[in-house]
């Protein structure tokens, strides 16, 4: 069977980065890229340069009780089958930073999910989840867990917890945090030089075993017919396009006034510059603008033409459509507080 591996972590955590290093050099892993919001961005970050089989959804796929994600394996699979795509041995499949992994397991574990159609079948014997991999940056306050009990999951669902930005800087109480959620996660640390990304990918067979006495409980919670319905409560997604700023440097202002905002949780995308050959990419996470990184050519398939997706909770989207529109149009300025 073809080992799944499941990459979860909470928004801004760093599993894009994780993802590039596990399958630098190699040809043969396929990728399910799933997004929050109506314009994927992960995954051209991910294939830059890599010739390998991918999938991508921006439908969240632990909100559709598996099919998602059943439906890509299965696209996957019949690719490999009529050989309209090269041979993989191995998926991993990265989930938004907002997805529960209780549905997206059952739907690849024995006894999980029933098959919903003849597809379901073929992906039941032809996959095996092998391992599921968390990645956490510990400079994250700890309250996160009680504002967002997916991420608490994620972290208990885990064989490996990958520790991202573990600096000085990092909250020193997070390694025992995690052996009080589940003890039996191995912890790395990404900066580690001794750390091998690509060990994540052993082979394996997901087991429940060691994990916290609640974990049954959310799977069966995750098989229940309501499932899915409202998962996220008042998260939503906003997406936000149009042409260049006339003063690139005022980007990284706009940032982090966006950063500022109450309910802010991330925003990723790509800025368009006027007259250079490529975007500057933008990282907001929580209240942190991240210095702008500059691309040297536009990704394949994608308009040069700026998209950014803002995610967050009780975000006014007339008031942010319109200082976007001001910062595409006019020399952009810092964005003022929607109460502003």
């Amino acid at each position: 069977m073809i080992p799944v591996y499941l990459l979860t972590g909470f928004l801004g955590a760093g599993k894009t980065t994780l993802v590039n290093r596990m399958v630098a050099g190699r040809r043969d892993t396929a990728l399910v890229v799933n997004e929050f919001g109506a314009v994927a961005v992960d995954h051209h970050l991910v294939l830059r340069g890599r010739e390998m089989p991918v999938v991508t959804s921006t439908g969240c796929i632990c909100c559709t009780r598996g099919s998602d994600l059943r439906a890509s394996l299965g696209e996957l699979l019949h690719g490999r089958q009529q050989g309209a795509l090269p041979e993989f041995s191995r998926v991993i499949v990265e989930t938004t930073g907002l997805a529960d992994p209780a549905p997206i397991i059952n739907s690849l574990i024995p006894g999980g999910l029933p098959a919903m159609a003849l597809r379901d079948h073929a992906v039941a014997r032809a996959f095996q989840l092998a391992r599921v991999i968390t990645v956490l940056d510990v400079t994250m306050s700890p309250d996160l867990l009680a504002a967002h009990p997916e991420m608490l999951r994620q972290l208990a669902f885990a064989d490996d917890i990958v520790l991202t930005h573990a600096g000085p800087d990092a909250a020193a109480d997070w390694p025992a945090r995690l052996r009080g959620i589940n003890p039996a996660a191995r912890l790395h640390d990404a900066g580690d030089p001794g750390f091998d990304p690509q060990a994540l990918l052993a082979p394996g067979s997901y087991s429940g075993l060691g994990r916290p006495e609640a974990m049954a409980g959310w799977l069966a919670e995750a098989m229940a017919p309501e499932a899915g319905a409202e998962r996220h409560g008042g998260l939503g997604s906003l997406v936000l396009t149009g042409g260049p700023a006339r003063d690139a440097s005022g980007w990284q202002g706009w940032l982090q006034g966006l950063a500022a905002l109450p309910g802010m949780l991330r925003a990723k995308g790509f800025l368009a510059v006027p007259g250079a050959p490529g975007p500057l990419l933008a990282h907001v996470v929580g209240h942190r603008a991240y210095p702008l990184q500059a691309l040297a050519d536009w990704p394949a398939g994608v308009l040069p033409e700026t998209r950014l997706v803002v995610i967050g909770t009780g975000l006014d989207a007339g008031a942010l459509r319109r200082r976007f529109l001001a910062a595409t149009t006019s020399a952009p300025g810092a964005l003022p507080g929607l109460g502003g």
